[in-house]
């Protein structure tokens, strides 16, 4: 991890932080603001209620003391930016992360903010643009609970592991001890959601960093369990509103 930008008197510090491939930063709060952006790759961050994929044409602002865990699966590079609460630049009254257009002038001031160089008021000046180029953008998101129990949860980390694996409620039962009837209910009470589409959201959820490094419909489909492209993006327009291709679409 490099700093730079760092200033007494400024509101935004930068940090620099490469990421190999399977990086992940474990569950943790922030005192300041953070704007998470991938220079290069693509990122993940979770909260308690939901989950960002985040390539370079898109950040994420998270508001100070939201709890939350960022990770890349392939490699990556991410720059932040930690914002002082109370200095003027924030997305006010965001209490939840908020997606917003990482433009090519966002990338190039976040760049100059970095540098170590810059007079008092220079930084000012930039930093008071930097809240005017923070523009939200309206991105649905896939919240997915977990199952009550531990026989469910077992059906639920193995579906994690392998998004793509077809078996039937049955036939998990018969794997982790516990009849098809008692899974459904703890689907339903736990995550809130049927078994099937809890499995239907689980699927897209994992499509969506192979969608976000450029990798074909057709080939994410096969990878989260899809016996056709269509079915794949039948699913993706049902849940999420678009195409898997519009959803990257002109961030």
């Amino acid at each position: 991890m490099s700093l730079a930008g760092q200033n007494a008197e400024g509101a935004v510090v930068v940090a620099t932080f490469p990421m190999p491939s399977g990086t992940v930063f474990d569950w943790h709060t922030h005192e300041y603001h953070q704007l998470a952006w991938a220079f290069s790759g693509v990122l993940t961050v979770l909260t308690e209620q939901s989950t960002w994929v985040l390539p370079p044409s898109r950040a994420l602002w998270i508001p100070a003391g939201v709890r939350h865990e960022t990770g890349a699966a392939g490699r990556a590079t991410m720059r932040s930016l930690y914002v002082r609460p109370g200095a003027g630049v924030s997305l006010q009254p965001a209490t939840e992360p908020v997606v917003v257009a990482a433009t090519p002038l966002l990338a190039e001031l976040i760049g100059y903010l970095g540098g170590t160089e810059l007079a008092a008021g220079q930084r000012a000046h930039a930093e008071t643009l930097l809240a005017d180029l923070l523009t939200p953008m309206p991105v649905t998101t896939i919240s997915l609970g977990m199952p009550a129990g531990e026989p469910a949860r077992r059906v639920a980390d193995g579906l994690r592991r392998d998004p793509a694996d077809k078996r039937t409620l049955a036939e998990w039962g018969m794997v982790v001890g516990a009849s098809e009837r008692t899974l459904a209910r703890a689907f339903v009470s736990g995550a809130g959601l049927p078994f099937g589409r809890w499995r239907t959201l689980l699927r897209l959820q994992a499509a969506l960093p192979m969608l976000a490094a450029g990798d074909a419909a057709g080939r994410v489909a096969v990878r989260v369990g899809y016996d056709t492209p269509s079915a794949f993006v039948a699913a993706f327009r049902r849940e999420l509103g678009v195409t898997p291709a519009a959803y990257y679409r002109g961030a």
